[in-house]
């Protein structure tokens, strides 16, 4: 699958598409995976529930962040890949934080559920053709093909570990 042009986001979106690396899409998409589970059982247990400031999501939430954006927007490109013109509404992504308690739920418990998700995306876009890669998800604020719909999944996790390196690490 080709990368996007710039034209198939929005251009608010452009942050993710820089973090994506050049090469095979699967392949990306796989090592992406890859990385970011190794990532996430490396971080400390006294850190999974640590916020570096007040009202800041906790490591754990910012990986369920992540789960629950994969889902939506592989949803997005299933849509679009299949033909659904419907409109869809911009992810309300603290709506979705303030809707989930992940308090009680293990890291590795969360870890196992990003990568089936995740598996779940690289069946569907294994199996998008190049002209399915080209519709369009009909998202009504800042409509997405769904190839830049892949490439952002990739985006938006390196986007997180980065945050999470950073800030919630010290990295």
């Amino acid at each position: 699958m080709d990368k996007p042009l710039s034209t198939e986001y929005s251009p608010a979106y452009q942050k993710y598409f820089d973090l994506v690396p050049d090469g095979d899409y699967m392949e990306l998409l796989e090592q992406n995976a890859h990385a970011t589970v190794q990532f996430f059982e490396r971080i400390p247990l006294d850190k999974h529930d640590y916020r570096y400031a007040e009202g800041k999501w906790t490591i754990k939430e910012v990986l369920i962040h992540v789960i629950d954006t994969e889902r939506v927007f592989a949803y997005r490109a299933l849509a679009a890949a299949r033909g659904d013109e419907t409109p869809v509404y911009r992810m309300d992504e603290e709506l979705y934080a303030r809707n989930v308690d992940v308090s009680k739920r293990a890291i590795g418990d969360l870890i196992s559920e990003f990568k089936a998700v995740r598996k779940c995306s690289e069946y569907l876009f294994e199996n998008v053709s190049d002209e399915q890669s080209k519709c369009w998800c009909n998202v009504v604020t800042h409509p997405m093909s769904v190839r830049a719909i892949g490439y952002f999944l990739i985006g938006h996790v390196h986007h997180h570990v980065g945050v999470v390196e950073q800030r919630y690490l010290g990295g």
